[in-house]
């Protein structure tokens, strides 16, 4: 029988913010302009990953004739317009401070950049308040490698002050990259694949598919019912 869930980890591009959409937009602009197209299978590889991480495998899968300093200057100036006026994915809200009311542990795990959490979060600072403590793996020196590796969950775990074991930890993710990382901790996820993504390629490595954080039960986990008034 599997341990009862009492900590739980939040991954946020995608999953709770509806920046994929915007990182793609952001992405094929700056690509078009050398004649490319940024496909999905390129994207899934990417997602998930350290921001200079991520930003390699596009020049280098593209062929692009850019440093990887020279192409995030180019995507910064778009993400700064762009990335403070993100909204919530569905669910993502209801869900969170369903957990906060209830006095779950909740942390953020990113592979964003800290600048780029600040842009994207200016909006929601009241909702990113509910969260003990982030993991920005960009830019903590701790996270000697990014997703898929397992290190940002392991110590987005070991920062909360109970320090739970992996099989207490739920992990909340939307990238295969995110989910071969909470696998690869010894956490059980819930993925929400985007629409685009086989599903058939992870679906072992995670507890639970969804297509929408609505669909989430959190009673089937151990959890507190939602309130239905």
């Amino acid at each position: 029988m599997s341990a009862p869930i009492s900590h739980i980890i939040f991954d946020v591009d995608g999953l709770l913010l509806d920046t994929e959409r915007l990182y793609t937009q952001i992405t094929q602009d700056i690509v078009s302009k050398y004649g490319k197209n940024f496909t999905w299978a390129i994207k899934s590889r990417q997602m998930g990953k350290k921001e200079t991480e991520a930003s390699k495998i596009i020049i280098d899968e593209l062929e692009l004739p850019l440093t990887v300093e020279e192409y995030l200057a180019l995507a910064h100036k778009e993400q700064e317009v762009l990335f403070p006026k993100v909204d919530f994915m569905p669910g993502a809200e209801k869900l969170v401070r369903h957990f906060h009311k209830h006095n779950i542990p909740i942390a953020i795990a990113t592979g964003s950049s800290q600048h780029l959490m600040d842009l994207k979060t200016r909006n929601h600072k009241d909702f990113f308040s509910l969260f003990l403590h982030s993991v920005v793996s960009t830019d903590d020196p701790e996270v000697k490698h990014g997703k898929p590796a397992p290190d940002i969950f392991i110590i987005c775990a070991k920062r909360f002050k109970e320090n739970p074991i992996p099989e207490k930890v739920l992990v909340f993710e939307d990238a295969p990259n995110g989910v071969d990382a909470a696998h690869a901790a010894g956490m059980r996820c819930v993925w929400v694949p985007h629409d685009e993504q086989d599903r058939n390629t992870h679906k072992d490595k995670c507890s639970l598919v969804l297509d929408s954080l609505e669909h989430f039960v959190p009673e089937h986990y151990g959890l507190p019912p939602f309130d239905f008034l």
